[in-house]
């Protein structure tokens, strides 16, 4: 039993779990929102709210301990001179986690992990719902394009006609007199 253990296991060993939470955290802050599994978004929060933190300390020793943890150091250079003025005022919960519909695959419940100020973008797009249609509509709908079909057939055989007909009058048109010059073509 897993009594007074807290955290999640994610199904990863613990070498394997930490990468993928400083990956996560640092696509965060790269990107300021990114789409996760619920638990995945629960567990990286408390972590980029402290790498937020370090960045509204701003000195070099605070720097260098989110240097420890996130990937890239441009990221960091963007929380110290970017994320972190702008979370100035506030005194914590720079975080959203916002529910998703569950994913297509497995089922598995996903979020929109975002800063709180993060209102630049359009919000993050749903998926649209794949409803089947009613059955007394969809017979209906295979007449009614059949005909379409047929009626674009004609159309194309008289513009073959056409065609065709053109040499046949070019010959028959009479030579031109002597006299009458035509422009070159």
């Amino acid at each position: 039993m897993r009594h007074r253990i807290a955290g999640r296991h994610l199904g990863r060993e613990t070498s394997h779990r930490l990468a993928l939470y400083r990956n996560l955290v640092t696509d965060l802050l790269r990107y300021e929102r990114i789409t996760t599994t619920e638990a995945k978004a629960k567990e990286i929060r408390p972590m980029a709210e402290k790498i937020i933190t370090l960045g509204r300390r701003g000195d070099v020793h605070a720097r260098r301990q989110a240097m420890k943890f996130v990937y890239d150091p441009a990221v960091v250079k963007k929380v110290f001179d970017d994320i972190a003025p702008r979370m100035a005022t506030r005194p914590g919960g720079y975080l959203r986690i916002t529910g998703l519909e569950p994913r297509k695959g497995d089922g598995a419940r996903m979020s929109a992990i975002e800063l709180v100020d993060f209102v630049d973008a359009p919000p993050t797009p749903r998926p649209a719902r794949v409803t089947a249609a009613p059955s007394a509509a969809a017979p209906a709908a295979p007449v009614a394009a059949a005909p379409a079909v047929v009626e674009e057939e004609p159309a194309v055989e008289e513009a073959v006609a056409e065609v065709e007909e053109t040499p046949v009058e070019a010959e028959a048109q009479p030579e031109p007199a002597e006299g009458d010059e035509q422009a070159p073509a």
